[in-house]
């Protein structure tokens, strides 16, 4: 009380430890992290798992505030003191786990507020006793109950007051030397009892009979374990259990000899026993039943043995002499015990049998033959045969052996050496399962019965399935080489189909479009390439959406492919617009750059950057082809050979033709003056383009070998393309700074405002605002004056 108080203290100046490894579901695993003292966690923990620890004493204060704690697990620590009301506030618990601790003492207050409990572990503590007072009285819930160790010595009647309605009860009382008839006789009714009974128990007869006589019920499973049954007498205890009439023992870990199996065979002579389980039996002896020929045991049923060792096997002549065992049972079990034959003079003695089991054994096609009866039918109400786990080779044998067995129903010979499946087999029409699980098959053939309406395949190497079996409901082809699932058409009636850890890289809606009835599919753990396709339909799928549901769970589900994806779980992907339909967003982003290449180009062409660029794009080209001029050594006035190049529409060729020209190039003498005006050589191109030239580069060479460029300006000029062209490339001549604004003359035929000029000749319509322009007169009088600017305008320069 004293050590408590201390740690109580301890504990309220030291801060605990904290643990926090609990996951989403608040289950707490705190095993194996090397604390001394209870460390905190979060109070919402459903579960706590503290075991493996060096946890010495549990105080008062460790559990507080874990009112919704369900379970807590100290397994496997060095308990020694625990405070009385260390568990007072677990009033939610279920579940409590002390055992392989240092409790050598059992306080009834540790349990007083854990009226939920139900389930309460207190194996391998060092206690000699249950303590004082009926320690577990509180526990009204409680039906799994396990108690006792190496040192339990004593049991009380009134031990286990308060204790009723249990479905399992284990006592270890290996070292069990003082009992008190009807101690364990307080629970009742009762499901299930384990006892561990290795040691001097066995000899003390009167208090083994006590114990057993007090757990013996007909509807309760008996389970004794550690039991070594060699001497004389040893058998006498299950005298009590034989009256009892228990109808199920189970024996674990079970020494005996043939004398005392014939014992327990006499003394439980006449008992309802039904059931009898021997998982882990060590016979010796030389076989001699003689004595238990006139025992009757016409109520077993079911004769179940598992890791079996006959000791000097050699010694026993025989197993026939219990013939009188074996007409009776339906039910046969004999698994992992070295087995490589059975007689078929014993089987012949199984008339009664409907299940066998001889899994895990040493069995070949020829021993399996005789253990069959060379298939002469012999085991004629056998249904259901299980002889996996040997060493067979050859399906069509078994085939040929069972093809009699006009009862049998489920065949399992699975994990076993078959590597070849023949072309045909014979079995009996009665087959519904069949099982060849884990062997070396690569192909199916029509072997296979196709009345079969379950088949296991799994963890073979195959690598397609298409034989057809109209009556199958379940296929299960996991572990195989399969690149697709098989065709469902072969299968009009299956049902469940699982292809885990296969090849598989997709699936999809047309591959189960074959399948009429399936509705549960298991398909995880393959080499899933996560397109979008399969993305969209297993997220579908994994929300329950159609007929087929995955039961495997959506973490089965893991993307292989692409590499960004790799180890990712499919109903986590999150696939773009651009990934999932390429082809959609290529021709939207086709048809959207089309259109924005449209709208930019009518942009283009209503701010007329096209011309521009043109215009640029020929004029820099007579640029270049001027400074190549220059670098031969042509002089600039040697490449003016023109006065004036005039640009007209070829609607005004006449006032060009009639008026310009002869006024221009042949003057007339003026009486003004007294003399004629200098003749100007003038520039047209009806006249002076050269043939065979671009039409461009006659424009371009007219500009650059003139001084001036007339502009005769009309409605008609505005409209022709040619005239267009000219003036654009004069708009660039001025631009280029080559000529000033005089470089140009312009000439109104008729009245033309500068809004007529179109808006990109920004220069142009310039010039016009801020420069004189010469208007042809429509009278006679006002054209001397008009002919005699124009010759002023051309001879500036001069």
């Amino acid at each position: 009380k004293h050590g408590l108080t201390r740690q109580k203290v301890f504990h309220t100046f030291v801060r605990r430890p904290s643990c926090d490894r609990c996951d989403r579901r608040l289950a707490c695993n705190c095993s194996c992290g090397g604390w001394t003292c209870v460390p905190t966690v979060t109070d919402r923990a459903l579960t706590l798992d503290l075991s493996f620890n060096y946890i010495t004493a549990v105080t008062g204060d460790d559990l507080t505030g874990h009112g919704a704690l369900g379970s807590l697990s100290l397994h496997g620590n060095k308990v020694s003191a625990i405070h009385p009301s260390a568990f007072d506030p677990l009033w939610s618990l279920e579940e409590l786990d002390l055992s392989d601790n240092q409790l050598s003492v059992l306080d009834h207050r540790w349990f007083l507020r854990l009226g939920a409990l139900r389930e309460l572990n207190l194996l391998h503590n060092p206690y000699s006793r249950l303590g004082s007072g009926a320690v577990f009285r509180p526990l009204v819930r409680l039906r799994r109950l396990r108690f006792g160790g190496p040192a339990l010595e004593e049991l009380k009647r009134g031990d286990l007051s308060g204790v009723t309605e249990l479905e399992e009860l284990t006592v270890d009382a290996n070292n069990l030397t003082r009992y008190e008839a009807g101690a364990l006789a307080y629970v009742w009714p009762l499901d299930r009892v384990t006892l561990r009974l290795r040691g001097p128990f066995l000899g003390n007869t009167s208090l083994a009979s006590a114990v057993l006589g007090d757990v013996s019920y007909p509807e309760t499973q008996l389970v004794l374990e550690d039991l070594n049954v060699m001497r004389n007498r040893s058998a006498q205890p299950f005298r009590e259990t034989a009256s009892r009439r228990v109808r199920k023992i189970t024996f674990r870990n079970f020494s005996v000899s043939d004398e005392a199996i014939v014992d327990l065979l006499m003394v439980m002579n006449g008992a309802p026993l039904t059931s009898l389980f021997i998982d882990g039996l060590t016979l010796s002896g030389e076989g001699r039943w003689e004595r238990a020929k006139r025992t009757d045991h016409k109520s077993i049923d079911e004769f179940f043995m598992r890791n079996v060792v006959v000791l000097k096997v050699f010694h026993f002549a025989s197993f026939l002499e219990l013939s009188f065992l074996l007409h009776y049972p339906s039910k046969v079990s004999i698994i992992n015990s070295q087995v490589f034959v059975m007689p078929c003079l014993t089987s012949r003695l199984l008339v009664n049998l409907q299940y066998l089991d001889l899994s895990d054994n040493l069995l070949t096609d020829l021993t399996m033959m005789e253990t069959l009866c060379n298939g002469d039918g012999t085991l004629k109400g056998l249904r259901a045969l299980n002889v996996s786990g040997n060493a067979l080779k050859s399906l069509s044998t078994m085939s040929q052996q069972v093809a009699k067995l006009s009862k049998l129903t489920h065949l399992d010979i699975s994990r076993n050496g078959y590597s070849f499946m023949p072309m045909g087999c014979t079995w009996p029409s009665t087959l519904r399962y069949l099982n060849i699980s884990r062997a070396k098959l690569t192909s199916i053939t029509p072997c296979l019965p196709v009345t079969l309406e379950v088949l296991d395949l799994s963890y073979n190497d195959l690598n397609r399935f298409t034989v057809p079996l109209p009556a199958l409901r379940e296929l299960h082809l996991s572990g195989n080489k399969l690149l697709r699932l098989p065709p469902g058409g072969r299968f009009p009636n299956l049902q469940t189909l699982t292809v885990q850890s296969n090849t598989l890289n997709t699936f999809g809606p047309a591959d189960l479009r074959g399948y009429k009835r399936l509705q549960d599919l298991q398909a995880g753990q393959n080499k899933f390439v996560c397109s979008c396709d399969f993305v969209h339909f297993l997220r579908s799928a994994l929300r329950g959406v159609g007929d087929v549901h995955l039961t495997d769970g959506a973490e089965s589900y893991v993307c292989d492919s692409p590499l960004h994806l790799q180890g990712e779980p499919v109903g986590r992907v999150r696939l773009s617009v651009v990934a999932c339909h390429r082809v959609l967003f290529v021709s939207v982003s086709c048809g959207a750059a089309l259109l924005v290449g449209v709208l930019a180009c009518v942009l283009l062409w209503r701010l007329h950057a096209f011309w521009y660029l043109k215009m640029m794009w020929a004029w820099l080209r007579a640029k270049r082809s001027s400074r190549r001029r220059r670098r031969d050594g042509e002089a600039s006035e040697q490449l003016l050979s023109y006065d004036a190049f005039v640009s007209y529409s070829e609607r005004d060729a006449g006032w060009v033709e009639n008026f310009l020209v002869p006024e221009l190039e042949e003057p007339r003498y003026r009486a003004t003056t007294h003399r004629a005006p200098r003749p100007l050589t003038l520039c047209l191109h009806k006249r002076d383009f050269l043939p065979g030239h671009w039409i461009v580069d006659n424009i371009m060479s007219a500009m650059e070998r003139s001084r001036r460029t007339v502009f005769v300006l009309s409605e008609n000029f505005v409209l022709s393309d040619w005239c267009r062209y000219e003036l654009d490339f004069s708009h660039f001549k001025l631009f280029d700074g080559s000529a000033g604004g005089e470089a140009a003359i312009l000439v109104l035929l008729e009245p033309l405002s500068k809004e007529d000029v179109p808006k990109r000749f920004c220069k142009l319509r310039k010039l016009m605002s801020s420069n004189t322009y010469l208007e042809w007169p429509q009278r006679e009088e006002g054209r001397a004056e008009f002919w005699r600017r124009l010759r002023c305008a051309n001879n500036e320069d001069e």
